[in-house]
């Protein structure tokens, strides 16, 4: 692949005036001063896709590129009013047009006859985005870095892409793979798994642990372990946006790292938020923070996202496509493949193996496989987990009791998914008629989580996504959520004599509106507490849940004591991972069989009770390994 750009010109005429060729990450993109070329080749580009087997794209020239305020004018001409076209953003480098519209079907066209119309109108290359149902300004923060930055993007994908095509830079002697497992072995929190071969460095994950303050040098992965070298590193996979996961990703721009990191869009633009969380709460218990709302500016710059099963090299002899998880919105499973066939590995990262209110269950069908890295969240036998339709009634009932009792209802929750969730089942629940019609406060954070979730649909599963694409019909339009947006706000809800829900992040109560709300409602014997997701070890949520009564909100100097007098109850069925029958079930469906399975995210009993049932279920090799041990895997 060394001399591929110099291949790709050997089918192209001298007559298409090719100004450049050039990568964008895997992709190849060929820029044009031939309008006719760039209108049709006439079958050249398929000729070379069948050759090299890449993706490849023809744009026109800059400098042949419309004026971008005539563009504009017959962008909005040739489309029809009913697309509601919200936003025209212009990518000069790349000779690209981004358009935003309500209705992107009706800004297509009938089999893209309205694209191609722009195309040959104007010669800039269109991008159709659906306008977020709900105004996200990360949303908006980011694509405007990324406008800002297209310069940077233009080079950066361009030097990515040389160091996938420019051969390999080690030398190279024998083949194999191993992983070091750098964080969430035998726990859950810090996940951070080192994939390496003789030519490839990659990061699968960087978190925080969500249980344990920044301040505690445990909360963070074994970063120091010698196999693990900054300078060293090709690329980061985010399977998805939770802290535990993404926390610690800016960390490693802000040490020097400037490579690439790929995840879904859904995944990056959730990750960012939540990083700029970690920020201010950070800020607000007095701490410094370990890094800055440039080091996540800088990850957004750097970030790749794919669509599931989108196939993609990102070093010389490592190639990822991302499938469906089931676990969070854009959550994925990486299939990974190492080298002409030497191995092929499947990191399942939290997954669900179970279609939820919100999304498709995790697929289980893969082109080959031969190792594959589960988690073990839920992965005892203990760990039965109730039906959603049982946990859904049984959320009902206590709502209900709580309400008729005039208490409040305060439901923790992880912004990103159980709270969605939650908020599909509270809508349905109000307007059938199931629970009485109080009040239901969103906060800040879920909202603007909920916003981000409504700009990518198609991550949904079916039902919903029809929903969304309706705005009578979308959940999380529905005028029964209040959203709160202010301290003053949250302090008329506590004060407040009348009942309600309340959705606050963290779901674990290791900080955020939950625990301010908690210090307020806590005393209170008509209020009631909801857990509907994990509670790590060492959070404030699980310690609720062992029965503690009294509780230390202060420090040790100063001591704040809550006496715990509301009602505390824990509704298992609404997981976003996958329970012991669904691991199991996952398994037996999993296609082809894997010869070799490492169980990690779990605590300890967890990993080596579901490694042990795996090797008699399957009768293939299982391994639960420990954080800083390596396993050779080919």
């Amino acid at each position: 692949m060394t001399k591929i750009i110099d291949e790709v010109l050997k089918h192209i005429p001298d007559s298409a005036k090719v100004s450049d060729v050039s990568f964008e990450g895997a992709n190849i993109v060929i820029y044009t001063k031939n309008k006719d070329f760039f209108l049709d080749s006439n079958g050249v580009i398929k000729e070379i896709v069948n050759d090299i087997k890449k993706r490849v794209e023809v744009r026109s020239d800059p400098s042949l590129c419309m004026d971008i305020e005539k563009a504009e004018k017959k962008i909005k001409e040739i489309l029809p009013e009913e697309s509601q076209v919200s936003n025209i953003t212009f990518d000069p480098q790349r000779s690209r047009v981004i358009i935003e519209a309500e209705k992107p079907g009706l800004a297509i066209g009938k089999q893209g006859e309205l694209l191609r119309e722009i195309r040959k109108q104007t010669l800039w290359v269109p991008l159709i985005k659906r306008t977020p149902a709900l105004r996200s300004k990360i949303i908006e923060n980011i694509r405007q870095v990324l406008y800002d930055n297209s310069d940077f993007r233009r080079k950066f994908l361009n030097k990515i892409g040389h160091r996938i095509y420019d051969g390999w830079k080690r030398e190279k002697r024998n083949e194999w793979v191993r992983v070091s497992f750098l964080g969430g072995a035998r726990q859950v929190g810090k996940s951070a798994i080192l994939l390496q071969t003789p030519e490839s460095n990659v990061l699968l994950d960087c978190g925080i642990h969500p249980a344990k303050p920044l301040s505690d040098p445990t909360a963070f992965p074994h970063l120091d372990a010698p196999e693990f070298k900054l300078n060293e590193l090709d690329a980061i996979i985010l399977t998805h946006a939770h802290i535990d996961h993404a926390g610690l990703i800016p960390y490693l721009y802000k040490m020097g790292y400037d490579g690439p990191t790929y995840a879904t869009a859904p995944t990056r633009d959730i990750a960012a938020l939540l990083c700029l969380d970690t920020i201010n709460i950070a800020q607000k218990e007095g701490r410094d923070p370990i890094y800055s709302s440039a080091d996540i500016k800088k990850m957004v710059k750097n970030t790749i996202c794919l669509e599931y099963e989108e196939v993609t090299d990102i070093t010389p002899d490592l190639r990822i496509t991302l499938y469906n998880a089931g676990h969070t919105l854009g959550s994925a499973m990486v299939h990974i493949h190492v080298g002409n066939g030497l191995h092929n590995l499947l990191y399942t990262s939290d997954m669900n193996y179970e279609t939820s209110n919100l999304l498709s269950a995790a697929i289980t069908k893969f082109p080959r496989l031969e190792t594959v890295i589960t988690e073990a969240t839920l992965g005892s036998k203990d760990d039965v987990q109730n039906s959603r339709k049982e946990a859904e009634d049984d959320f009902i009932k206590e709502i209900n009791e709580t309400i008729t009792n005039k208490g409040k209802v305060l439901l923790p929750v992880l912004g990103t998914g159980r709270a969605q969730e939650i908020m599909v089942i509270l809508e349905r629940a109000m307007s059938e008629k199931t629970i009485p019609d109080v009040p239901i406060h969103v906060q800040g954070m879920v909202w603007d989580i909920t916003a981000i979730h409504t700009t990518y649909p198609d991550f949904f599963n079916s039902k919903i996504k029809r929903n969304v694409f309706h705005k009578d019909q979308n959940p999380f339009l529905s005028p029964v959520f209040k959203h709160v947006g202010s301290q003053k706000e949250q302090e008329e809800i506590i004060n407040s004599g009348e009942s309600c829900i309340i959705l606050a992040t963290s779901g674990m109560m290791v900080g955020g509106a939950s625990v301010e709300y908690f210090k307020h409602l806590a005393e209170n014997p008509r209020n009631t507490l909801i857990f509907s997701c994990y509670q790590a070890e060492g959070s404030l949520g699980r310690i609720l849940q062992n029965g503690i009564k009294e509780v230390n909100m202060g420090s040790v100097e100063k001591p704040d004591i809550v006496n715990v007098r509301c009602k505390i109850c824990t509704i298992s069925g609404f997981s976003g991972h996958s329970s012991r029958n669904q691991l199991m079930s996952f398994f037996k469906h999993l296609d082809p069989k894997p010869k070799k399975v490492i169980v990690q995210h779990g605590e300890s009993s967890k990993c080596l009770d579901l490694a042990s049932s795996l090797h008699k279920l399957m009768r293939v090799e299982t391994a639960a390994p420990k954080n800083l041990e390596s396993i050779r895997i080919r």
